[in-house]
């Protein structure tokens, strides 16, 4: 094995080992509120959650090729500075996930275009197409799962107002298992493929695959597996602060804020900790005694995918 094959294995277990830690925070992103509410419990929120991650990531691949192709230039890119990107932006994902803080897969984006930015200058990144398929979606979902969520919230308890409270929380837990497992299937579309992505732009610098070529199923399979396997057993420290940590929620409010989440995910292609915490806000709303709890979220989001490039 030569020393270039070596390194490609490196960036191929390090981007797997990305795909699992991405799964600790994400689990809890879908499934906090459900658990919160009592529509599910938590293992087997988290159950389902890995399930519908894995297949998720066999739903599209157009990230992935936007990943491997389309934000720096491959000619100008190593396999260490893949590798350097990796590693800061599993070093990111564990910080947050150790103080129980959303993060993002766009962490991964942020390393490889810090690393590539330092090794081979400005000329290797593809600004235009980073700042129309990265930074504006990341900083517009979260404005429009916000307002979606307030639009949901508000249409809810209009239209339950004259129910019974029993009943509203009967059957809307029973809809948070759908909308929570929408945002799971979202996620698994998204943010698996980054990582695809990842191990495919690596393979074609070292000559493996032609620059045409699409991503080889091993490694579809490979990623879902990691991220599958990342939600199922991590996950628990981010859906405390999510789940309860937030804000105090009950099943309408939920349900609103999970299938907005769901939507705007489907729709901008970005990650789910874009979309999750900022729909919390309008929930909160409805509960000002608890809406000063929703602050503790308010930092990590903006600077969740630069920062790892540093």
């Amino acid at each position: 094995m030569s020393t270039n094959d070596f390194l490609l294995a490196a960036v191929v277990v390090t981007a797997l080992g990305f795909d699992f830690t991405n799964g600790f925070h994400d689990s809890a992103n879908a499934m906090a509120t459900s658990v919160a509410t009592g529509a599910l419990k938590p293992r087997v929120a988290v159950a389902l959650s890995g399930v519908l991650n894995f297949v998720g990531a066999f739903l599209s691949l157009s990230v992935a090729a936007t990943i491997a192709k389309g934000i720096v230039n491959t000619d100008l890119v190593t396999l260490n500075v893949v590798f350097a990107g990796l590693l800061g932006a599993i070093t990111w994902n564990l910080l947050t996930w150790y103080l129980g803080l959303p993060s993002s897969s766009h962490a991964l984006i942020g390393g490889v275009v810090g690393a590539t930015l330092v090794a081979a200058g400005t000329g290797a990144i593809k600004g235009h197409a980073i700042l129309s398929k990265v930074i504006l979606p990341a900083l517009l979902a979260p404005v429009v799962a916000g307002l979606v969520a307030t639009l949901g919230t508000f249409l809810v308890y209009t239209l339950t107002a004259r129910a019974s409270e029993r009943v509203v929380t009967r059957g809307f837990r029973i809809g948070q298992i759908g909308s929570a497992s929408l945002v799971s299937l979202a996620h698994g579309t998204n943010d698996a493929q980054k990582t695809m992505g990842v191990i495919t732009l690596a393979m074609i610098t070292n000559g493996t695959i032609s620059k045409k070529a699409s991503t080889p199923l091993w490694v579809i399979v490979a990623c879902a597996l990691a991220i599958a396997l990342g939600t199922y057993l991590g996950g628990w420290r981010v859906m405390r602060t999510l789940g309860k940590g937030l804000v105090e929620i009950h099943t309408p409010q939920g349900f609103a804020a999970e299938a907005s989440t769901s939507a705007v995910l489907l729709a901008s292609r970005t990650s789910a900790s874009r979309c999750r915490p900022r729909t919390s806000p309008p929930e909160a709303f409805w509960d000002p005694a608890s809406a000063s709890a929703w602050r503790r979220s308010g930092g990590p989001w903006p600077v969740g995918w630069p920062r790892p490039g540093w």
